[in-house]
């Protein structure tokens, strides 16, 4: 089962809404659905709130320690409570998806995102799982940091916010530990709309 959800992102008000912190996004939603209130731990260098469940406990954690030190934070609370890697879900912006898609998955590379690579580094492992939150991609690499530090798009903090919706409907899954169902769940794409039943009574065109 999933026992640490970790969001990653910058504090401080002026990154708030930037596509960067996508991950404190899907946090503050899981953190409204369980009904827990995120609070300052120095411990963990970070923000955290610890739910209840029939399962057991789960930690919620943002890190405050700006996006490239993340490990530290989460490295911090693993060992405290002796959560093991394939336990953590770590939810990131993701520049190879549209806003609006998400995908999971467990380990794999960080592909150059600064928050991963150190959180890599200080478990000394890769096997965590990832929540990648799409963002979209300004279409040039040398954009990539302005892009990231600024706010998305109307249209796309909605998708985006979508699909954090989507994501936390798979939770129950996940802390019961049924990740294949989670996985299935947080990829499901919404059904399409049906066609329109032909009225009865609209009259027939000629043949």
């Amino acid at each position: 089962m999933i026992r640490l959800l970790v969001g990653l992102g910058n504090p401080g008000p002026e990154y708030q809404a930037t596509r960067h912190n996508a991950g404190f996004w899907f946090i503050d939603e899981v953190a409204r659905t369980l009904r827990v209130n995120l609070a300052p731990e120095r411990g963990y260098f970070g923000l955290a709130a610890r739910a209840g469940l029939a399962e057991g406990p789960v930690w919620l954690l943002e890190p405050m320690t700006f996006m490239n030190l993340a490990g530290k934070s989460v490295a911090a609370l693993a060992r405290f409570f002796k959560i093991e890697p394939n336990e953590i879900l770590v939810a990131h912006d993701e520049l190879d998806l549209m806003p609006g898609q998400v995908k999971m998955k467990l380990g794999g590379s960080h592909a150059g995102h600064n928050g991963l690579r150190d959180i890599e580094a200080q478990l000394g492992s890769a096997d965590f799982w990832r929540l990648r939150l799409g963002i979209g991609h300004p279409g040039v690499k040398a954009e990539v940091v302005n892009y990231v530090l600024r706010k998305p798009l109307a249209e796309h903090r909605e998708a985006i916010d979508k699909s954090i919706a989507q994501s936390v409907g798979a939770l129950p899954l996940m802390f019961e530990g049924d990740m294949e169902r989670a996985l299935m769940k947080v990829h499901a794409k919404p059904p399409r709309p049906r066609p329109p039943k032909p009225d009865p009574d609209t009259p027939k065109e000629p043949t």
